[in-house]
């Protein structure tokens, strides 16, 4: 006889199903299922911790998703949650199926994912389950009762890449290789563009868009036409990239989490999410409520949402110190609140004069 579990907000699990639930559910949508220990620290006297269930469209390799994925293992760590999740869900229909499936035979406590390319499949599976909340990376607005949305809102960040890479190119051409040109990755690449004329007003930024969130090869490709084109320092918005500025021994920004390790002698930052201020406000309506709330601000610098990783100066050609010290005091300034970034959700265009801008 399966055995019921009763959460901490009063939801009911089918624990003897869920190995099986998630087995099944990856044969059906091609993803991989996985589960993290619930760690103990916080759950004292025997009691359960909530289960939030991870559901990504894109594999874990793809830095968006897996920036979700390591603040929710940070939350396990902490003892705050047990956490299983699926990744690689990649249609509209398997997206829906797959909601629709962990919601009935699991019930978590809530479930949190990346909505972009399936938002009609996830408001539609949130509007059957209004008793689970909903968290979903999203360019929408939440949904009474139960669907919240978040984005990484990361032109802090951006900014302050943007200032180092115009003190790093000697060509004064930068390349920028982003996924699409949608509101999210728009106001990251025009804060990169702001942060190079500020510490370089004679740079051009060319700015190439591969329309979708996750093909590394042509990434990499557009990267490789930008530097035949001149430029020295590169920015990866999407994965990929990386890979042409370690062949072509020039300096890289970096994107989501710490990407050094990819290429210690190349990157010389990377933006971080840090996705667990959100996570913890996701964590309080697991255990309380649900709520249709817009998560957004949790991204910013100042809110600990995001940063940049430690500035590497043993990168090919260095970094200069003042050009240091110049980011440290910008970023000074946007945590203490007296520079804020600005925020313009536009399509950039191929190539940017950044003395325009």
């Amino acid at each position: 006889m399966a055995q019921i579990r009763r959460t901490s907000s009063g939801h009911h699990r089918l624990a003897a199903l869920a190995g099986t639930a998630a087995l099944l559910l990856a044969a059906a949508c091609g993803g991989e299922t996985g589960e993290e220990p619930s760690g103990g620290g916080g759950g004292g006297g025997g009691e359960e911790l909530p289960l939030i269930y991870g559901v990504f469209a894109t594999p874990l390799e793809e830095p968006w998703d897996g920036a979700i994925h390591s603040a929710l293992q940070s939350a396990v760590e902490d003892g705050q949650i047990e956490y299983k999740h699926i990744d690689n869900v990649s249609t509209s229909d398997a997206m829906e199926r797959t909601l629709r499936d962990i919601a009935t035979n699991e019930q978590p406590d809530a479930i949190m994912g990346d909505a972009f390319a399936a938002e009609e499949a996830v408001r539609k599976a949130a509007a059957e389950f209004p008793d689970i909340p909903f968290a979903f990376g999203s360019g929408e607005k939440p949904v009474d009762p139960n669907m919240s949305v978040f984005d990484n809102w990361l032109q802090d960040p951006a900014y302050l890449a943007g200032m180092l890479c115009g003190g790093l190119t000697k060509s004064n051409i930068i390349g920028v290789v982003g996924a699409m040109p949608i509101p999210e990755v728009n106001r990251i690449v025009n804060a990169f563009v702001l942060g190079v004329k500020e510490t370089n007003p004679d740079a051009t930024v060319k700015v190439s868009f591969i329309n979708t969130f996750f093909d590394p090869a042509a990434a990499k490709q557009a990267a490789q036409a930008q530097i035949s084109a001149g430029a020295d320092v590169l920015f990866a918005e999407r994965d990929g990239v990386i890979s042409a500025a370690e062949e072509a021994n020039l300096p890289v920004v970096g994107m989501m989490v710490d990407q050094k390790e990819e290429a210690p002698k190349n990157v010389v930052t990377s933006l971080l999410w840090n996705v667990r201020p959100t996570v913890d406000a996701v964590t309080e309506q697991a255990t309380g409520k649900p709520a249709s709330e817009d998560l957004g601000t949790y991204s910013f610098m100042k809110e600990g949402g995001s940063d940049i990783a430690p500035i590497n100066t043993d990168i090919v050609g260095g970094v200069p110190d003042d050009l240091v010290r110049q980011v440290e005091d910008k970023k000074q300034e946007i945590l203490d609140g007296s520079f804020t970034t600005p925020v313009d959700e536009s399509a950039p265009k191929g190539s940017i004069d950044v003395s325009q801008q």
